[in-house]
């Protein structure tokens, strides 16, 4: 299979890409992340991404525009529907570029995080593929979870301390949004 992996960093393809390598499907990268925030954590991603993608021969196309603006066209007034609405922006252009470049389906390196909604990114990728015409390749890579920052902090390659918008930003940083959150979450749970 000729797969289209799209990457959200260097950090997190290292246990997807290691995974569908040793099941002998063929992967190609693809960065297109509109949601990072700042500009210099952008580059700082990006350059990580190239240092992995030289270090591994992991052939990746980058978008290198930064879509800041669009993305936040896209989520302003929807900040709680934030993430499935970046998944879609994302897995729409990754299913677009497979169509394009003639591969047998695509995926995401998202399927990686513990702290991404990963029904919801399976959810979207299946529509993403019915609306392309293209397969959609479903993984659980969160069992490689520890194996990939260990092998990361061994690569020594920068690794980010938040997914990458201005929200999950100010959620990794504010303290008292953090406090709130909590509470949120607690009342959530009791009800």
């Amino acid at each position: 299979m000729n797969l289209l992996l799209h990457v959200c960093c260097g950090p997190c393809s290292i246990y997807p890409l290691s995974r569908l390598r040793q099941q002998h499907i063929e992967v190609t990268g693809y960065f297109y992340n509109p949601n990072i925030h700042p500009y210099r954590e952008f580059r700082r991603r990006l350059a990580s991404l190239r240092d992995f993608a030289e270090e591994m021969a992991f052939q990746v196309e980058i978008e290198t525009e930064y879509g800041l603006t669009e993305y936040l066209r896209q989520v302003v007034f929807h900040e709680k529907e934030r993430c499935p609405i970046c998944y879609a922006m994302r897995m729409e252009k990754t299913a677009e570029q497979a169509v394009k470049i003639g591969a047998d389906a695509f995926s995401t390196t998202l399927l990686y995080s513990r702290y991404q909604n990963h029904e919801a990114i399976i959810r979207i990728g299946k529509t993403m593929a019915e609306k392309h015409g293209i397969g959609f390749h479903y993984e659980d890579f969160r069992e490689g979870w520890q194996e990939g920052i260990d092998k990361s902090i061994g690569m020594d390659l920068y690794r980010q301390p938040y997914c990458g918008c201005i929200y999950s930003e100010q959620e990794r940083y504010d303290k008292k949004l953090q406090k709130k959150l909590r509470k949120e979450h607690k009342q959530q749970k009791a009800t």
